[in-house]
């Protein structure tokens, strides 16, 4: 049987078009690579366009530092179109929500000055592979990708078992790595996180869009409220416009993407969260159950939901197909907690994101390529059925978790990541997704235009130290540092020394550094230690001079 010729060609291809893949395009591309995005859906974003989520869930420190100049660029994109409003549509969850319309059109914009080429509405079906090389993938229009280097960005993890890389669902369970809030026992592929199937909706006061009772809503109505069952144990109240009676913001403004009439607001909460489904397995199924769920939710925030003056029902409230970008105000894709993770040397597991007694940081990991932050956020998951909430200190993304055991070519690039259920619920959220996809973009075109294999990252550090110099070039900080922004001309000597490991002194219990300080003794140990990771001399480090001079001195 002939195999067909490649129909498209670039160095890189990235599949999978949400925030992972968009990143990981902008990044390749900035490196240098031609790069092929490939998208499922109608448009690229994911969370933020098709998934219709875009009140972005981010660090403490998002506004200052902690973010990626390409991640800024984004963000300060969106804000422009707003006339520079902050937060445009003024929802608490969030310091910046917006309209899927506005992020649509701010990447789209971005990906065309990067020349990228982005092929919609297409998804992978098929890979031809060898020896831990992908030769070509098959997508659904009969487009046949080539590329040097892959990136898988789909949002199931779809492209690194096509490829015959070994991948894992659900929970790894407690007895792999201990930790306390896997699953008792061994693995249950089945335990996977509950999703939701958002909606956006209009409030138009005074007018009527009651419709008759979705299907199964008899049989889901026990499930909607605006009560919230707590990580703490107890039950948090919410009323719709006003604050609820522990104080808490009102529902309606949790999430809301418009603040001027008529006022949007997307749907996700606890009573639109689908739970005991296989949305990775069984899509089909899970898109009947998460759209039958959502419905319900409309229909009682209509129809029952408890109103400030003692009533019932909200009618005004209007599904906003023209918002969703769909033809019934559903989001067109649904919003996945968790996807496959590809199944690395060592994957980062919670234990890695813990906070540390004395540290300010999460505990080293070895090749940084960037930094995010979230606690660990596991909803409900198929027969465990409690929430978690663990907090976490701020933590990278190493190399090793973007690379499939075996892989000559292929890395992950969003929330497939090699990490553990646990640790992945704290990289999957929209600035986790878009600092893993950056990594690998990073990486792919390094590799792409070197002609290495992607595994060599992790034994040949001067090609880890290439791509981390392609990183910090590209305003991309590599460590937690709060006092080195990208426009300090020192910015890429302290990021790449302290992704080695050289912020592990005096003032590991700060994310400032103080570049301009004499080092103590402990300093200079760690100093010396990062010399060596780098392959600089360690007899560099002379205690007489400033930290930060130190720190430019062993990575010249």
């Amino acid at each position: 049987m002939s195999t067909p010729e490649p129909t498209v060609t670039a160095d890189v291809a990235v599949v999978g078009g949400g925030l992972g893949g968009v990143a990981a395009a902008l990044a390749a591309a900035r490196a240098g690579a031609t790069v092929v995005l490939v998208e499922e859906f109608s448009r690229v974003g994911g969370q933020v366009t098709t998934q219709a989520l875009p009140a972005l869930d981010e660090h403490p420190h998002i506004e200052s530092f902690g973010a990626s100049a390409g991640y800024r660029a984004f963000r300060d994109a969106v804000r422009a179109h707003y006339g520079g409003t902050a937060n445009p549509g003024g929802g608490w969850v969030s310091r910046l929500c917006f309209e899927p319309a506005v992020a649509g059109r701010v990447l789209d914009a971005t990906l065309a000055e990067a020349k990228v080429t982005v092929l919609t509405g297409r998804s992978p079906v098929a890979a031809r592979a060898e020896g831990g090389r992908i030769h070509d993938v098959t997508l659904t229009d009969g487009t046949v990708l080539a590329a040097a280097v892959f990136c898988d960005a789909t949002e199931r993890g779809d492209l690194a078992p096509l490829a015959g890389f070994a991948t894992v669902t659900g929970s790894e369970g407690r007895d792999a790595h201990g930790e306390p809030d896997a699953v008792p026992g061994g693995p249950d592929p089945a335990a996977q996180q509950s999703f939701t199937w958002c909606a956006l909706v209009e409030h138009h006061p005074g007018a009527d869009f009651t419709g008759p009772a979705p299907a199964r809503y008899a049989e889901l109505r026990h499930r909607l409220s605006f009560d919230i069952a707590g990580w703490d144990g107890g039950v948090h109240r919410y009323r719709m416009f006003t604050d609820g009676p522990d104080g808490r913001p009102p529902f309606w403004t949790y999430r809301r993407l418009r603040a001027t009439a008529p006022e949007l607001a997307v749907l996700n909460w606890a009573s639109n969260d689908c739970a005991g489904y296989d949305p990775i397995g069984d899509p089909a199924g899970a898109e009947r159950a998460g759209r039958e769920l959502t419905a319900a939710f409309v229909h009682w925030l209509r129809t029952e939901a408890p109103r400030e003056d003692g009533g019932r029902g909200f009618p005004g409230l209007r599904l906003a197909p023209e918002a969703a970008g769909t033809a019934d105000g559903f989001a067109e894709a649904p919003y996945l907690r968790e996807s496959r993770r590809i199944v690395v040397e060592r994957p980062v597991t919670g234990h890695d994101l813990a906070p540390v007694p004395g540290r300010a940081r999460a505990r080293h990991l070895a090749g940084s390529l960037g930094v995010t932050w979230y606690h660990v956020d596991l909803h409900e998951r198929t027969g465990h059925p409690d929430p978690v909430y663990r907090e976490t200190a701020p933590f990278t993304v190493p190399a090793d978790a973007l690379v499939p055991r075996g892989a000559v070519n292929l890395l992950a690039a969003a929330k497939n990541l090699g990490a553990t259920q646990v640790a992945a619920a704290a990289y999957r959220v929209h600035h986790g997704e878009w600092a893993v996809g950056e990594a690998a973009g990073a990486l792919a075109a390094r590799a792409a235009l070197d002609a290495r294999p992607v595994g060599v990252v992790r034994d040949d550090p001067a090609f880890l130290l290439a791509v981390q110099r392609d990183l910090v070039a590209a305003g991309v900080p590599l460590a937690w540092v709060a006092d080195v922004p990208p426009d300090d001309p020192r910015f890429a000597a302290v990021h790449l020394a302290a992704a080695h490991g050289a912020v592990e002194g005096e003032r590991a219990a700060d994310l400032a550094v103080e570049p301009d300080r004499p080092p103590g003794p402990e300093d200079l140990a760690a100093l010396r230690r990062a010399a060596r990771s780098l392959g600089a001399d360690p007899s560099l480090v002379d205690p007489d001079r400033a930290l930060g001079a130190l720190m430019e001195d062993i990575v010249r």
